[in-house]
């Protein structure tokens, strides 16, 4: 199982690092989008600083995602933007959910997974 977790981890983290440096460098091909979509392109193009600090999440998440010493904070640093996407597939484009759930999934897995290494963080004792 620890081989299946390390592989899963690395292909999460690449598809990341990947999906990261395409924001910065736009070296994948744009699917076509619907009027509705490029609407949100076009709000995205305004905020100018948004897709770049989107992508440098995504790149240092997915970097920490692949190294286990680093997992558990590299799933924290990636769900919101997992979560983004999931709302975004389900509102605009449902068949890309085959592929963003799993990615989902396995984010949650590891969170659980590393759910002691959290437990410092929300103790009531800290405060």
């Amino acid at each position: 199982m620890k081989i299946v977790k390390t592989v899963l981890c690395i292909l999460f983290g690449l598809m990341f690092i990947n999906a990261g440096l395409n924001k910065l460098f736009n070296y994948m091909p744009m699917p076509k989008m619907t009027a509705e979509q490029m609407k949100l392109m076009e709000a995205f193009v305004k905020i100018s600083w948004l897709m770049p600090l989107t992508g440098i999440v995504e790149i240092v998440g997915g970097l920490l995602f692949m190294l286990p010493k680093y997992r558990a904070l590299g799933a924290i640093v990636i769900l919101p933007v997992m979560v983004g996407i999931i709302v975004h597939n389900a509102i605009f484009e449902p068949s890309g959910l085959s592929i963003a759930l799993p990615f989902f999934l396995i984010n949650l897995w590891i969170i659980g997974d590393n759910r002691n290494k959290y437990k410092p963080m929300i103790n009531s004792s800290n405060t």
